[in-house]
């Protein structure tokens, strides 16, 4: 990127797009509510989470909590450079900064919105990225993601958080430390800001590698709510992969555009390690995508073959109950024969021809005795008893 460092008061009209929106207004106490009532102005919560104003050797001049004031202190610091921080801003304060620096209606209309992938855009001398921020919370083991999105221009830098992190008080301070970096212009904060954002991975990269050991565990001891948990994780990282892999596009582009543009050798070399980080928690993401696609098809071939294991033994005891099913017909039936003769001759009628036969008693015992002798010969040979 080559910036000059010569400024003009600009005097642009504002962005059709982007015109302040109206006051609010609400009831003023004290009045009935069926009355006229003067109305009394909402005052709007301010975006405004830091602006500051360098000299040209990286020295902080001023510190601002009024955007107007920072535009009138940069007009007056030749060489020097804004940084102004910003966390969900409305349309009018986006608009401020358009008509200050000069800012495409289009770069302005996505920080609004937000939900925009990583992507760097050029507009004019103002260049537009998008960064997507991400920390592992232990407490409930899951990785936030947030929105982080940059307007770099010749002499200012604006970053507008859509989320609570990162945490760029930190990258400001460490900056200031150093003010032979902040001399180099807005580029040393746009990559000092990369940088915050790609070593903040380096945590989810620990956390997720720490979730998937656990998962591991938890599939192999056969815990019935794993399967939820390797989906919502591999979602997790799916989502992290699509903040980082447009991110190394990212860098990609900056570099191209250092060389273009004459970017400090120093700033390149930094730009490089930033590139090289995001390489190695690429490939990490990238490997544990593809181990919890692995560890969901070993899971699921646990989840059927304990399913297997238990029809298998559910067969085993509808064949044990069956088999005794067979034992308890077979000695039913070979006592049903003599119960069956002795209910033959035990009716009480008058007129049956064996009544009176003197052999009557032992062919009916001897009758009872066959047939149920007869019945366990068949059954034996039958397996059934």
């Amino acid at each position: 990127m080559a910036f000059s460092s010569n400024r003009s008061v600009r005097t642009r009209q504002m962005l059709g797009a982007l015109r302040p929106r109206r006051p609010g207004t609400q009831q003023a106490p004290g009045y009935p509510e069926n009355e006229p009532t003067p109305p009394t102005p909402i005052r709007p919560r301010s975006a405004m989470v830091a602006a500051a104003v360098y000299d040209d050797e990286g020295h902080r001049s001023a510190s601002f909590t009024r955007l107007a004031d920072a535009f009138r202190a940069l007009r007056s610091t030749p060489g020097g450079m804004a940084w102004i921080g910003l966390e969900r801003p409305d349309e009018h304060e986006l608009a401020a900064l358009a008509r200050e620096f000069d800012l495409h209606p289009l770069a302005i209309e996505d920080a609004i919105q937000a939900h925009q992938r990583p992507k760097i855009e050029r507009y004019g001398e103002t260049l537009f990225v998008v960064l997507h921020a991400a920390r592992y919370l232990d407490s409930i083991e899951e990785v936030e993601f947030s929105e982080l999105h940059l307007f770099v221009g010749p002499d200012f830098v604006v970053s507008v958080r859509h989320g609570d992190s990162p945490d760029l008080s930190a990258v400001r301070a460490r900056l200031e430390s150093t003010p032979q970096m902040l001399a180099r212009g807005p580029e040393a904060a746009l990559y000092a800001i990369m940088d915050r954002v790609v070593d903040d991975y380096a945590p989810v990269v620990s956390g997720l590698d720490y979730d998937i050991d656990q998962i591991e565990g938890e599939v192999f001891s056969g815990d019935a709510h794993v399967s939820r948990r390797i989906y919502e994780l591999s979602r997790e990282v799916v989502d992290f992969q699509r903040a980082v892999r447009p991110l190394q596009n990212v860098c990609l582009s900056l570099a191209k555009g250092a060389e273009k543009y004459g970017v400090d050798s120093e700033l390149q070399a930094y730009l490089r390690d930033v590139a090289d980080h995001l390489i190695e928690v690429a490939e990490s993401v990238e490997t544990y995508r593809v181990a919890l696609r692995d560890i969901l098809t070993v899971n699921a071939t646990l989840v059927a073959q304990r399913q297997n294991e238990e029809m298998t033994h559910l067969t085993e005891v509808s064949i044990k109950q069956g088999e005794e099913v067979k034992k308890i017909s077979g000695w039913a039936a070979i006592l049903f024969a003599p119960t069956l003769v002795g209910t033959v001759y035990g009716m009480n009628f008058d007129v049956m021809p064996e009544l009176h036969w003197a052999w009557g008693y032992p062919v009916a015992l001897v009758l009872m005795v066959g047939v149920s002798v007869s019945l366990f010969a068949v059954f034996r040979w039958k397996k059934w008893i």
